[in-house]
């Protein structure tokens, strides 16, 4: 009971946002699910997510045209790739790392104790493009 009425009251706090604190699939940015995704703030331009990835899961290749994610490991390790340039980093409880816009990147927990970051995201609109080997991955139906 006390559960649903968080949800609630954060969908008062920011509406159209739900805090979802068990497992979830995100529709609106690519098909992959994580073990928690909650928004602490969005004005236009930019948001503040909390992310929680536990073993095996992952943020799928994807880029952003206009924004820069900015991670911020809480409990880590975590692991992001990019590509152009092409790179590994290792980010451990308290280490932040920017990947500019234009830029693919994927995101893990590397180990099997998962990871929690904060993500901030901005400053411009929100995209989300999907990335695969070849390159963005078509959305046209």
């Amino acid at each position: 009971m006390k559960q649903q009425n968080q949800a609630t009251e954060d969908e008062n706090r920011n509406p159209g946002v739900v805090d979802t604190r068990d497992d979830i699939t995100s529709k609106a940015a690519g098909e992959y699910s994580i073990k928690r995704r909650e928004t602490l703030a969005e004005v236009p331009g930019l948001r503040v997510r909390l992310l929680t990835l536990l073993e095996g899961q992952s943020v799928p290749w994807h880029y952003h045209n206009n924004i820069t994610d900015t991670f911020f490991c809480r409990r880590g390790p975590m692991r992001i790739l990019t590509r152009s340039p092409d790179a590994s980093y290792i980010l451990c409880d308290g280490d932040m790392l920017a990947v500019n816009p234009g830029t693919p990147h994927f995101v893990e927990a590397s180990s099997a104790a998962g990871c929690d970051f904060m993500i901030i995201q901005g400053v411009g609109e929100y995209d989300y493009v999907p990335v695969n080997d070849q390159g963005p991955v078509s959305t046209a139906n």
